[in-house]
């Protein structure tokens, strides 16, 4: 049985922007998530974490779930905030989040309600649960900066995949 720290070396999470806050169209950050994805796979890592934030999280994870449907032996981990996290979403980002909640093979809602701090604890909790960070960064104070900034205080490396900076 591996131990969690063994794990580890075989995790990665996502972290990115809301699609609102970036400039590159979707197709283009999708493609660049799903290069990024394939390179981690290549270097060995098998399980992915997602925060199932709208935009870039959600879109990794279902690049994931394709292609473990297509074969790949990878896992999902969503991590979302709290339950009720999609609430105040359109129809459609509810949709997709829910489909991907579904067909992961763990959920783990990290907080129990809303609060101030649950998403900085969630990211912090990604970041403490693998060996590296895949990022959609555009150079803004955000969320996404408050995790690649904690990912590289624990030292795990980031990959940008985003270059607007």
């Amino acid at each position: 049985m591996l131990t969690e720290k063994e794990k580890r070396l075989h995790r990665v999470c996502f972290t990115g922007h809301r699609p609102e806050k970036l400039t590159q169209p979707e197709s283009v950050i999708i493609q660049g998530l799903e290069t990024a994805i394939r390179q981690a796979i290549d270097d060995g890592k098998n399980v992915f974490i997602s925060g199932m934030a709208r935009g870039v999280d959600i879109w990794a994870a279902e690049i994931v779930l394709r292609l473990r449907n297509e074969g790949q032996e990878i896992k999902l981990i969503c991590a979302s905030p709290y339950k009720g996290f999609e609430r105040g979403w359109s129809s459609e980002w509810q949709q997709r989040y829910n489909t991907v909640l579904g067909a992961a093979d763990l959920v783990r809602f990290i907080s129990p309600g809303y609060s101030r701090s649950c998403f900085q604890i969630r990211n912090e909790w990604m970041v403490d649960h693998s060996s590296l960070v895949i990022a959609v960064f555009n150079g803004q104070p955000s969320g996404t900066k408050n995790t690649i900034d904690y990912a590289n205080r624990k030292s795990v490396p980031c990959w940008n995949i985003l270059s607007e900076t």
